[in-house]
């Protein structure tokens, strides 16, 4: 919209590619984001005691920690790739760059989704399903 490029199959493309990436950082943080937490209930559990809320959030934070770099220099890379076939002008740049400008944008949003959003969403539901036990 910014750009003034009207929905087409090219930037359809870029959609369901930034779409791709979206969804695989998302899945990865989870997968993180479990790992951590399954490692403070291991550690609870030698303790002798139940999870609380606090291990929750700090396993959450440890684990999005150690997505944060992975996650920002995927970030840097697929914009640092697509920029300069969204800006060219050369033979084919007005399909190719139909494709690029939505990834280039998205990126922003999933980093944003992947770093705050999921984690912050993971705590609250798995903070509720403690709170329930």
């Amino acid at each position: 919209y910014l750009l003034g490029y009207n929905l087409s199959v090219a930037v359809s493309v870029g959609f369901i590619a930034l779409s791709g990436v979206a969804a695989e950082t998302g899945v990865i943080m989870l997968v993180y984001l479990n790992h951590a937490l399954e490692e403070q209930r291991r550690v609870a559990q030698k303790e002798q005691r139940q999870i609380t809320n606090t291990d929750i959030k700090l396993a959450v934070m440890e684990g999005s920690l150690l997505r944060l770099r992975p996650k920002i220099m995927t970030v840097c890379a697929i914009i640092g790739g697509l920029l300069p076939i969204m800006l060219s002008s050369g033979t084919g740049s007005e399909v190719i760059s139909h494709i690029a400008a939505p990834m280039i944008g998205g990126m922003v949003s999933s980093t944003i989704l992947t770093l705050l959003v999921i984690p912050c969403v993971y705590l609250v539901w798995n903070q509720y399903q403690n709170a329930k036990k």
